[in-house]
C-alpha cells in the first residue's frame, strides 16, 4: 500500500510540475534560451578567467568575464540585425511590386517541356491545364501588399515582447556565466537527495556535449554564411543580395536536412525577383543552385560528419532517425531541437537505466 501511494504522490508531483512548466513556458524558455548562451559564451568565459591583470597577476574576475562575454554575444546578435535587417525590409517591400507574370516568363522554355511532359504523361487537354498559371496563382497572394504590411505590423507589435524577452534572457545569462553551478542547482534541487550525485553527473555530461555542439552550430552557419556568400560574389551577384541569401541559407542549415532545400528555393526566389542585368532567370537560379550546392557538399563532407556525429557521439543512421521521429512529432521545431534533446535524454538514461542493454548501446560512446 505505501508503495501504490508513493506511486501516486509521485504521479501528482509530476503532474503539477508539468503544469507549472507549461503555464510559466514563457520563463521556462528564458531560463532555457539563457542557459544555451552561457553554453556557448562558457569558453570564452573560461579563457578570459584564466588571464591575470598586471604585475602582481590578479585573476580575471568572473562577474567581468560574465559581463564582457555576454557583451560580445549582444554585439555579434546586434551587428547581424543591423546588417541584414535593412536589406531584408528592402527586399520585402520590393517584393510587393513584383510582375510575376513577366519572372515567370523568363522560365517559359523549360516550364513548357514540363507542362508537355505533364500534359503527356496524365493525358491532359492543352486547355485544361497551364503551369505558367498555376504557378502565378500560387504566389501572387504570397505577395500582395496587405499580407506584406500584416506582416509588416505584427513584425512591430511583437518588438515590446521581444525587449522584455532580450532583457530577461541576459540578466539570467550573466548569472549563470557568473555561477557556472547555478543552472546546476536549479535543477538538481528540483529532484530528491538521494539523486544528486547522479542529476550532477549527468549534468556534466550533458553541459559538455551541449556545449561542444551548440559551439559548432554557430561556427557551422558561419562557415556556410561565408562559403555561400563569396561563391555568389564570384558570379557577379549584387552584394545586398549575396548577404541575405548568404545568412538565410547559414541559418536554415541549422535544421537537418530540410533547411538546405529551404535555403535553395529562397535563394533562387530572391535572385530570381531581383531581375540582374545580363543574366536570365534560368542562369540566375543555376549559378544560386550551383552555389549552395557547392558549399552544402563541403558541408555534408566536412563539417557535418564533425558537427552532427563526433559532437553528438552518435552513428550517423541514429541521428537520421531521431531527426526523423522528431520531425513527424513537431514539425521543423522538432527536427531543431532533437539532437540535444537526444544527448540530454541519453545521458539521464545511462544514469538511471543503465541496466537495460539498449541504454547501454545507445549510450556506450558517452
Amino acid at each position: 500500500m505505501s508503495k501504490i501511494y508513493r506511486y501516486i504522490v509521485a504521479g501528482a508531483v509530476t503532474a503539477i510540475v508539468l503544469f507549472l512548466v507549461w503555464y510559466f513556458s514563457a520563463v521556462v524558455a528564458y531560463i532555457l534560451t539563457s542557459a544555451v548562451l552561457a553554453m556557448i559564451g562558457k569558453p570564452m568565459t573560461d579563457m578570459l578567467c584564466r588571464i591575470h591583470i598586471g604585475r602582481t597577476k590578479i585573476p580575471f574576475p568572473k562577474w567581468l568575464a560574465a559581463l564582457c562575454t555576454l557583451l560580445t554575444i549582444w554585439i555579434v546578435i546586434i551587428g547581424v540585425f543591423a546588417l541584414f535587417v535593412p536589406i531584408v525590409f528592402q527586399k520585402i517591400n520590393e517584393f510587393s511590386s513584383l510582375d510575376i507574370p513577366h519572372i515567370i516568363n523568363s522560365f517559359y522554355e523549360p516550364l513548357m517541356s514540363f507542362e508537355h511532359f505533364i500534359k503527356h504523361t496524365f493525358a491532359l487537354d492543352d486547355d485544361s491545364f497551364s503551369i505558367i498559371n498555376a504557378i502565378s496563382d500560387q504566389i501572387k497572394p504570397l505577395l500582395d501588399v496587405n499580407v506584406i504590411n500584416k506582416l509588416l505590423s505584427s513584425i512591430v507589435n511583437t518588438v515590446s515582447d521581444a525587449v522584455i524577452a532580450a532583457f530577461s534572457i541576459s540578466f539570467i545569462t550573466f548569472f549563470f556565466l557568473k555561477e557556472s553551478s547555478l543552472f546546476y542547482d536549479m535543477v538538481i534541487i528540483m529532484f530528491p537527495k538521494k539523486y544528486e550525485e547522479n542529476i550532477s553527473r549527468a549534468l556534466n555530461s550533458t553541459t559538455n556535449l551541449l556545449t561542444r555542439y551548440f559551439t559548432g552550430i554557430v561556427i557551422e552557419s558561419a562557415l556556410m554564411t561565408l562559403i555561400v556568400s563569396l561563391g555568389l560574389l564570384l558570379w557577379g551577384l549584387p552584394g545586398q543580395d549575396v548577404l541575405v541569401i548568404g545568412l538565410l541559407v547559414g541559418i536554415l542549415n541549422v535544421i537537418p536536412y530540410v533547411g538546405p532545400t529551404i535555403g535553395i528555393a529562397i535563394g533562387i526566389f530572391i535572385g530570381v525577383t531581383s531581375g540582374y542585368p545580363g543574366m536570365t532567370g534560368s542562369i540566375t537560379a543555376l549559378k544560386i543552385a550551383g552555389t549552395i550546392l557547392f558549399a552544402q557538399g563541403i558541408d555534408n563532407f566536412v563539417l557535418q560528419p564533425v558537427l552532427y556525429s563526433n559532437r553528438a557521439k552518435a552513428h550517423p543512421l541514429e541521428i537520421f532517425l531521431v531527426i526523423l521521429i522528431a520531425g513527424s512529432l513537431a514539425g521543423v521545431l522538432g527536427m531543431l531541437l532533437a539532437i540535444p534533446a537526444y544527448n540530454v535524454i541519453r545521458v539521464f538514461a545511462k544514469e538511471f537505466f543503465n541496466n537495460f542493454r539498449v541504454v547501454q548501446k545507445l549510450t556506450e560512446k558517452i
